[in-house]
């Protein structure tokens, strides 16, 4: 679909505007602007007030001051570096503008004697006496001058009246468009219309204007939420319409596995299940997403559903990210399948030779039901005689990119992902907009609540002795330390250093594993904890994610100050998975101050993991909490994903429903739609149109 002759003028080259010539149009880029169009979206940071005064005695320096004067005098200095002067008058009081490095010439045309100025500039007190330096505007005394202006972000190269002029320029070139939003909503909340936001965005009128509450900025925010959440729906859209596998269990496996469990699901689990079954009953393809807390049973809803898949005929196949946790699940995985007489395998990198090819073998020919690996699974020759459905654990490892991977193994199998960190809302839909989500929000029952404490580095010696005490009752705990080596800049202890000192007291029943280490000598190290053959294991943050051990029930974490929230909560759920009443210690490094005991606080007070990470994402911003890095977060130019996350959920609806009542977006609010995705570089959505 090619784009509307009528938005030509803004996606024309950037030396088309004023004021931007090849220079400047180099240095753009790092404002996010490539073509015109960009600077639309380019909005103001600040302000400055240039109100007129009567005179400088109306105001406090140091500040800005707007004021009509009179040129009373000029005092040139023909010493080096000495500035030029021009003596000037408002209603009552002298004042002298100052310039270095001017010519006289342009000032005596600028300034001429007995004329009448209009000036603005930042006032200043020197020895007493009020000066202006360089003054931003000399204007003749009709020219108007805006009372608040704004205030542009720069780059090296670029000043204030380049940019300002350039905008102008750009907002110039607006087509008449049709609107976009729905009615009924843009009535509801009185926003304007997108010509009339951009220039009021543009041309604020005091700071209130400039807060994204206001208006105009409210309603591009959501053209951008909109823009986006239509791009993920369209590709929601397709890989719906993309040919699934109608599945539908019998029941009589899992049944089995239902029978064989020493508890009953929890609500939560079993309203996910529901979900799950119901998506792979449809002849379009899952796509998925099973958010929980720490420990809220995630793997048990994940393997009944694989159940499902083998009841229906089928084959399953579970990934995770680590060797570690692939054969975690393993184990977890191999009583449930054992009752349910299902043949589970693991594969991984390590399996060579011949035992690897009797394993693909009998993947092939269907034998094995299920299988658990790590990315090995997505290897060239691994080949599945009917997969079903394909479950990824650990979902912030793994990009879109990967989930389409994952789904072209199987022609058409679903795809469910899980993941442990609990994400807040407006991120979830910001980051998986494009699947449908289930929440385990309940805990199931038998889990006791964790005792958190805050305790100060200086009363190790009292840790180590409660530590001792614990281990002789046959209980084991963790010793999470924040680097591996020691270093001259940063004081932490080194898990290295630590083991030493607490082998020294404690003994042989200290051990050791950190991220530095081979993954042979990593499990090995871990196998002997899980076998309870040593007690304590000091450890760096590589326990963070799934390990299970039920008979530990204490974790200290040692500068617990330095961690970020959600590496606490994922920290703090390695415990509290067995029967005895679970403790972790938060040890800091005294004195504790702002944000950091701020998250030790709210880490002690609550355990509901989505409470924490709203309060992860207030502290610290959408980009950190999901590591922007890998985070695959879209870039917002106007919205903000921590403060606008109501305006998101409204938009994601507004996406889903326009796309529901018209797939092609033919309609007039549709094809209105297509231009906004023009607009807002979305073009990869209309791609999805156009070969859909």
């Amino acid at each position: 679909m090619s784009r509307p002759a009528t938005l030509n003028p803004l996606f024309a080259s950037l030396e088309t505007l004023e004021g931007i010539g090849p220079k400047a149009a180099k240095v753009l880029p790092g404002l996010g602007v490539n073509l015109p169009k960009d600077f639309l979206l380019l909005l103001p940071h600040s302000g400055i007030d240039r109100t007129r005064r009567g005179s400088v005695r109306d105001v406090v320096p140091p500040c800005v001051l707007t004021v009509e004067v009179t040129v009373v005098a000029h005092q040139p200095n023909r010493a080096k570096g000495k500035p030029y002067r021009v003596i000037v008058r408002d209603e009552r009081l002298d004042f002298a503008l100052v310039f270095f490095h001017a010519r006289k010439d342009w000032l005596e045309k600028s300034l001429p004697i007995g004329e009448r100025r209009l000036i603005s500039g930042r006032i200043e007190l020197f020895d007493g006496v009020s000066q202006m330096v360089h003054p931003d505007h000399i204007l003749e005394p009709g020219e108007a001058l805006a009372a608040f202006e704004p205030v542009y972000p720069l780059v090296a190269g670029l000043t204030q009246r380049q940019v300002q002029k350039a905008a102008a320029g750009a907002l110039s070139r607006l087509p008449a468009v049709a609107e976009w939003i729905d009615a009924p909503l843009l009535q509801r909340e009185g926003w304007p219309g997108w010509a009339a936001a951009l220039a009021l965005a543009h041309a604020p009128a005091s700071a209130l204007d400039l807060r994204p509450e206001a208006k105009a900025r409210e309603r591009l925010a959501y053209d951008e939420l909109f823009a986006h959440q239509l791009t993920l729906a369209l590709a929601r859209a397709k890989a719906r319409r993309a040919k699934g596998r109608s599945s539908h269990g019998t029941g009589a496996l899992s049944a089995k596995v239902l029978k064989s469990l020493p508890y009953a699901m929890t609500g939560a689990q079993s309203r996910a299940l529901a979900e799950i079954a119901q998506d792979m009953a449809a002849p379009l393809r899952m796509n998925r997403l099973l958010q929980g807390d720490v420990g809220a049973g995630k793997t048990l809803v994940a393997f009944l559903a694989l159940v499902l898949a083998v009841e229906a005929g089928g084959q399953g196949a579970m990934m995770a990210p680590t060797e570690i946790l692939a054969r975690q699940h393993l184990e977890a995985l191999a009583p449930l399948a054992s009752a349910a007489g299902i043949r589970l395998e693991l594969l991984t990198g390590r399996d060579k030779g011949r035992e690897r090819a009797a394993k693909l073998k009998a993947l092939a020919e269907g034998e094995i039901g299920i299988l658990v690996g790590t990315h090995a699974v997505f290897q060239k020759d691994v080949e599945f005689a009917d997969l079903r459905l394909a479950v990824v654990d650990e979902q912030h490892r793994f990009g879109v990119a990967q989930r389409m991977e994952l789904g072209a193994k199987g022609a058409a199998a679903d795809v469910l992902v899980m993941t442990a960190t609990p994400i807040p809302r407006s991120l979830a839909l910001a980051g998986y907009g494009d699947m449908d989500v289930s929440v385990l929000d309940e805990k199931p029952p038998g889990r006791k609540p964790i005792k958190t404490v805050m305790i100060s580095d200086g009363r190790i010696e009292e840790v180590i002795a409660r530590l001792a005490r614990a281990m002789d009752e046959g209980r084991q705990a963790y010793w999470v330390c924040p680097l591996v080596e020691d270093s001259e800049v940063l004081d932490y202890a080194s898990a290295e250093a630590r083991f030493q000192g607490l082998r020294a007291e404690l003994g042989e029943r200290v051990g050791l594993v950190h991220g530095r280490m081979a993954p042979e000598e990593k499990d090995a190290a871990m196998a002997r904890f899980v076998a309870g053959e040593t007690r304590l294991l000091v450890a760096t943050t590589v326990i963070e994610v799934g390990v299970n051990v039920p008979n530990a029930s204490i974790m200290v974490i040692e500068r617990a100050e330095i961690f970020g929230l959600a590496q606490l909560h994922q920290l703090r759920g390695r415990v509290g998975r067995g029967s005895a009443a679970s403790t972790c210690l938060l040890m800091y490094q005294a004195p504790l101050q702002g944000a950091s005991e701020r998250r030790l606080s709210v880490i002690r007070d609550t355990e509901d993991g989505f409470r924490i990470a709203e309060e992860d994402l207030a502290m610290r911003g959408a980009g950190d909490l999901i590591g922007t890095a890998q985070s695959g977060l879209p870039r917002f130019r106007v919205a903000d994903l921590e403060r606008q996350a109501g305006l998101m959920a409204v938009a994601q609806t507004d996406a889903r429903r326009l796309l529901a009542d018209d797939p092609a977006l033919e309609s007039p609010r549709g094809q209105a739609a297509r231009v906004l995705l023009w607009l807002l570089d979305q073009d990869r959505a209309i791609r999805l149109l156009t070969i859909g």
